[in-house]
């Protein structure tokens, strides 16, 4: 299992007990990550979720090799990832009017070519519903207790008692030592926290869809051409991204599942929601808009027109700036991530950084112990906030490469067709990191270093690279003008 970092496994038992009384809210994978992460490191855990039960629906997205590295920790979820995962994985590149422009490679070649380790890639696609009964499975094995049905509406914190909690709509208040706010960018903590952001409509959205591959059958052209790739093992899953004018699309072909997602225009009908569905015709009327001359290839039509009903997700995207505060004044609520910070998807980063997130707090406070609760809250968000908004700015970065191929660079570099997946994001251990830098962290907080000005820390952020504020509205204005989004000085590949 490359994706699991070698070094010695420590499982639950090896921390002893903090006597930190921990609540989490939200059982997305920063919550769930933070949950089975805080048993691990001796802390008390309770759990809230608004709804009847874990939401398992949904279709795919990269998990990073920094945020799987701690399956090392616990043998059973390593072997169900194992079992999930794209082996032998192949990629193949059209233009979006179905022209091929890079014929079907190994995933593994197309990382030798780019003199990585085939052995050790910087992360893997994943079906989301597989993840999480994964990590349901988990829950389950260590009795965490979660409380389903708890729409938190109110965060709050007492200083004096060393205390947060929170209250439902209907009431109900629960208390803890340390309270993470992992309920997402609708976050209520964001009032007490200060890190509400105004989100600026983009002006894109994504439809996605994911289905039983039976349903190709309907159609055996389509079936054909989707079909996996004949390789070493017999049939193979195989990735297809095409690239056009403003847009990008992707499918994944399983044993069991076909998957497609397109980037495009609003229409007028998106949300911000995952339950949010409409139907197939709504696509094929408006994919064509905004390509140019050259309509979407007729045999991506033909899969979008075999897509079941009630399955096309229209999921609106926001931009929000980063945010520096995460954390609430004394420190006892903290927000992970999509609460802390929002990834547009072409980053392949948001499921990464909610783990890395979940996984670098459980460390700090039991490194910190019971009593530095406040010092171990602050000292993450200082890890964690540097590295996260270079991860975001980097996905409008990789979100203009894939909208604005430059085909004729491709012909010579295929790499110019791919989104940046960077050794300082995939190579990172949050677990180790936090060890190795809490003293120094807390060290120039107590100094009074400002975060930007703090050379005492190693980075695990682009090499070379010194932190500035940046916006939305910045990227926005060079977008307008033709300007390549400018990541900044340092080392982003």
């Amino acid at each position: 299992m490359p994706y699991i970092h070698d070094g010695d496994a420590k499982p639950v038992g090896s921390y002893p007990s903090t006597g930190i009384d921990v609540l989490i809210v939200g059982t997305g994978l920063a919550g769930l990550t933070a949950a089975i992460e805080s048993v691990r490191k001796g802390h008390n855990v309770r759990v809230l979720e608004r709804n009847d039960d874990i939401n398992t629906a949904g279709d795919m997205y990269f998990m990073g090799h920094s945020a799987t590295k701690f399956f090392k920790h616990w043998p059973e979820m390593a072997q169900e990832f194992d079992q999930i995962s794209l082996h032998n994985a192949w990629i193949e590149t059209f233009k979006h009017d179905g022209t091929p422009m890079i014929a079907p490679r190994k995933v593994s070649d197309r990382l030798r070519d780019a003199n990585m380790d085939p052995d050790t890639p910087p992360g893997t696609f994943q079906m989301r519903p597989l993840v999480y009964k994964m990590y349901v499975n988990q829950v389950r094995r260590l009795g965490v207790k979660i409380q389903f049905g708890k729409r938190v509406v109110d965060y709050y914190e007492d200083e004096q008692a060393g205390k947060a909690g929170v209250v439902t709509e209907k009431d109900e208040r629960f208390e803890a030592d340390v309270v993470i706010a992992a309920d997402g960018v609708g976050s209520k903590s964001q009032k007490l926290v200060g890190g509400q952001v105004r989100a600026m409509k983009s002006g894109r959205a994504m439809w996605r869809a994911a289905f039983p591959i039976e349903h190709l059958d309907e159609n055996p052209e389509v079936k054909e051409f989707f079909k996996m790739q004949k390789g070493e093992s017999g049939d193979e899953p195989i990735i297809r991204t095409w690239l056009g004018p403003g847009t990008y699309a992707m499918t994944l072909t399983r044993p069991d599942t076909m998957i497609w997602i397109m980037n495009h225009d609003v229409t007028g009908s998106e949300k911000e929601s995952w339950n949010h569905t409409i139907e197939a015709d709504e696509v094929l009327l408006n994919m064509d808009k905004g390509v140019g001359p050259q309509p979407w290839a007729p045999m991506f039509k033909e899969l979008i027109k075999l897509t079941p009903r009630n399955t096309i997700v229209n999921f609106e995207l926001f931009w929000r700036n980063p945010q520096p505060k995460w954390a609430s004044p004394g420190g006892r609520v903290v927000n992970i991530g999509d609460a802390a910070h929002s990834f547009l998807p072409a980053s392949g980063n948001g499921a990464t950084q909610a783990i890395e997130d979940a996984i670098s707090l459980a460390s700090c406070l039991q490194i910190g112990g019971r009593d530095k609760i406040p010092q171990s809250v602050r000292a993450h968000v200082r890890m964690r906030f540097i590295r996260c908004a270079c991860a975001q700015k980097l996905g409008f970065s990789n979100a203009e490469l894939l909208q604005d191929t430059d085909w004729s660079k491709v012909k010579l570099d295929p790499r110019r067709a791919q989104p940046k997946l960077p050794s300082w994001i995939w190579g990172h251990e949050p677990e180790t990191y936090a060890y190795e830098v809490y003293d120094k962290v807390v060290e120039s907080m107590k100094r009074g270093i400002p975060l930007e000005r703090d050379d005492s820390v190693p980075p695990n952020y682009p090499p070379g690279y010194k932190f500035e504020p940046w916006s939305i509205e910045e990227i926005m204005e060079d977008m307008r003008n033709g300007k390549p989004v400018n990541l900044g000085e340092g080392n982003w590949d």
